[in-house]
């Protein structure tokens, strides 16, 4: 076990050292003031999409230099970087959503640098809003499991590596298309009234939580016409429901076309053509079809 006693929990200068900073998922206000301080400090920023981070840190008005850091350049980008840590450099290193390393880019470089002795330093925001995955569940026990395998056979094998675990929730992130199979997995394998939480699009504008037994959700998702959005999966085995739940107090009334594009403008820092794509591509619709009606909104 190795210990670092360079500390950087108190205002003042920047240590030299890595940074991995979380940033907002969806909402740009959702970021602590110590990452906006590393941001702001640190010498230069390895970004997995520069173009990205670019409207996070033009909406804090934050200048620090940029530089690409993705998974087609991980390995030649972390010698780069770190022979400026090697010489004191203070480093910043972000995804375009989420945390460095889970998930994302960013493992190399933090495993470069504990190796080489260089401090590092995680600068991270917690899940919460997704809540427990079910009376008697906690987020203080839980494992974070990343994607599940794509392929069907690998995807079982894996999950019933879980069955049996009493160490908490299990979290796992899915993609839109493979949600339906995983729970359908997930119903196999735990059974039908397995608890289970999907959290979808968090910290966003369609934001949506849907809690339940696996067999309600999975039913509640396949009546839809299209599958969309960025999931979580969270379920701690063994825990049953007899109270489906499915949408919880989570369900909101859909904003206007209209709000919901102030609303992008705002949060994520885009202009109005592109507000309007992501908003006709959230409701499955035409992007002339989601004109027409913001035209017409504003025509009350």
């Amino acid at each position: 076990m190795s210990t670092d006693n360079q500390r950087e929990d108190v205002v003042g200068p920047l240590a030299p050292g890595l940074y991995l900073v979380a940033t907002p998922i969806g909402n740009l206000e959702d970021i602590t003031l110590r990452a906006l301080r590393v941001l702001r400090s640190a010498d230069r920023i390895a970004c997995e999409d520069t173009r990205q981070t670019q409207k996070l840190l033009n909406h804090y008005g934050i200048r620090t230099p940029t530089v690409s850091y993705h998974r087609h350049n991980e390995a030649d980008r972390t010698a780069e970087l770190m022979e400026a840590l090697n010489s004191g450099a203070r480093i910043a290193v972000v995804s375009d959503a989420g945390t460095p390393g889970i998930a994302d880019p960013g493992g190399q470089i933090a495993l470069a640098a504990i190796a080489a002795g260089v401090p590092v330093f995680p600068i991270a925001s917690g899940l919460a809003g997704t809540g427990p995955a079910g009376d008697g569940a906690t987020l203080e026990s839980f494992t974070f499991h990343g994607f599940l395998p794509a392929k069907e056979g690998q995807r079982r094998t894996a999950l019933e590596a879980l069955r049996g675990r009493a160490d908490g929730t299990l979290i796992f992130y899915e993609a839109p298309h493979r949600i339906l199979d995983t729970l359908a997995d997930v119903e196999v394998i735990f059974g039908a009234t397995q608890h289970v939480v999907v959290a979808r699009e968090l910290t966003k504008i369609h934001e949506e939580f849907l809690r339940g037994a696996v067999s309600e959700v999975l039913k509640t998702l396949a009546e839809r016409a299209t599958v969309r959005g960025e999931f979580v999966l969270l379920f701690a085995p063994g825990l049953s429901t007899s109270q489906p739940d499915v949408g919880g107090s989570a369900s909101q009334p859909q904003l206007s076309i209209a709000a919901e594009i102030r609303e992008l403008m705002k949060t994520q820092g885009l202009d109005e053509k592109d507000a309007l794509k992501q908003v006709a591509r959230a409701r499955n619709i035409g992007k002339s079809e989601a004109y027409r009606e913001l035209q017409r909104e504003r025509g009350k």
